[in-house]
């Protein structure tokens, strides 16, 4: 029995490559469709993202199994094996479940520490399930996966710290207006950092935003991206009375927002803060407003410094977290093993209890002058009896799970106990 991964991601293979696999809204189904119906898989995942499309599946032929998941591929993506089977890696067994645990744990995305990934990985989980392509196996690798990824975030500062410009400004928004609920945002200009910092600022909760550009027109096409409100550009220095945080990006060669603008409205805002996000180059913001009392102003240089800061960080936790995603590697090996001892355990519980059954019908005519509860309580006698005899044999081949002698003392178990119904007396 052999876990496979087999996928390519953001740094294997081109965004035309993966698209390809991912853009179809049915893929998944379709995916987990053929390989329930191929007789080589047993279990089998499938997950796709913008950065990632992988299968992971449980097989006893591992040739076919990977022929046939390279054809699957092929088909959803409509094109041949030679244009993107050198943008595949293949991991088995534990490389492969350590994989699983660095995906999960946001170790292998684009962005180190993203949250996305495991929410991704929990729904392609849950149709798996819905599938019925998941078994005994894939149920508990991905529980041991969520798991992992618990501890990184717990037990490390991993996605703590933000590594984009955009995130790290609302990152220091927050620790300004916490929380963000309610505050009001400008955006000043229409510049991609900015629109995506702004995004940010909505998916944490603001209030409201008005946009001003010097093209209202532009302004009415942003705003309607953020369900916001349009202004007129001259109206910025009016609507820094009502606003708590300002998103400025234009293209302007001298200051958009100057310190007697911001100075003007301070005591109308009556000690309310002001928190400038300028990534303007040239800046949009006169440096001279950081003076100002409860006014703070970043610009890009001090966002670049914040983001570089935290990349170092993430490394260093980064380190704590692939130790815990091996400790686990470590455990879910030792539980795989531990599959090959199973059915001589339930063989010696079913044997112990079938001489039970045995034993009571025997003893029914004594056992029948007593009452339900001492009936109940020899049972249980019997039960507990039983379990304490069997606990030392199967506690120790537990214990040899994963040993080079485990089939013999299987072996020697079996014929000790006649678990086998054609054993031969003399054996």
């Amino acid at each position: 029995m052999k876990i496979i991964n087999m996928g390519m991601n953001h740094e294997t293979a081109p965004v035309e490559l993966r698209e390809c696999l991912a853009t179809e809204p049915d893929n998944t189904a379709r995916a987990l469709a053929a390989m329930r119906d191929m007789e080589c898989i047993r279990e089998g995942l499938f997950l796709s993202t913008c950065n990632r499309v992988e299968t992971l599946f449980v097989t006893e032929n591992e040739s076919e199994a990977k022929h046939s998941v390279l054809q699957l591929f092929s088909r959803l993506g409509r094109m041949p094996e030679e244009r993107f089977s050198s943008s595949l890696y293949t991991f088995e067994d534990m490389e492969a479940v350590r994989h699983v645990f660095r995906v999960a744990s946001s170790l292998d995305s684009m962005v180190v520490g993203e949250p996305q990934i495991l929410g991704q990985i929990k729904e392609a989980y849950a149709e798996a399930t819905r599938q019925k392509t998941s078994g005994v196996i894939l149920n508990r690798l991905m529980h041991r996966a969520f798991h992992v990824a618990k501890r990184v975030r717990t037990e490390t500062d991993i996605c703590e710290t933000a590594v984009s410009v955009s995130y790290a400004a609302v990152e220091l928004a927050k620790k300004i207006f916490y929380p963000l609920e309610g505050k009001k945002v400008m955006l000043v200009g229409a510049g991609e950092m900015a629109e995506l910092a702004a995004r940010h600022l909505i998916s944490h909760g603001v209030g409201s935003m008005v946009v001003a550009n010097r093209t209202f027109e532009r302004a009415v096409e942003v705003a309607e991206g953020f369900s916001a409100r349009p202004v007129a550009f001259e109206e910025v220095g009016a609507q820094l009375l009502e606003v708590d945080i300002v998103i400025a990006s234009t293209a302007s060669p001298g200051y958009v927002i100057t310190q007697p603008q911001v100075k003007k409205c301070l005591r109308k805002r009556r000690n309310r803060p002001l928190f400038f996000i300028d990534i303007a180059v040239p800046r949009d913001v006169e440096p001279a407003v950081n003076d100002l009392g409860n006014v703070y102003v970043y610009d890009i240089d001090d966002l670049k410094g914040v983001v570089q800061l935290n990349r170092v960080q993430r490394q260093q936790e980064a380190v704590k977290a692939e130790r815990i995603v091996q400790e686990e590697v470590a455990k879910f090996d030792r539980w795989l093993k531990t599959l090959d001892v199973v059915p001589t355990i339930v063989s010696l519980r079913d044997k112990a209890e079938s001489i039970i059954e045995a034993e009571l019908r025997k003893s029914r005519s004594a056992l029948g002058r007593m009452g339900p509860e001492e009936r109940m309580a020899v049972r249980t006698l019997t039960r507990s009896v039983a379990e304490k005899l069997l606990n030392d044999p199967i506690v120790f081949l537990k214990r040899m799970a994963g040993r080079k002698t485990l089939d013999t003392y299987l072996d020697v178990t079996r014929k000790l106990f006649n678990l086998d119904e054609n054993s031969n007396d003399e054996e």
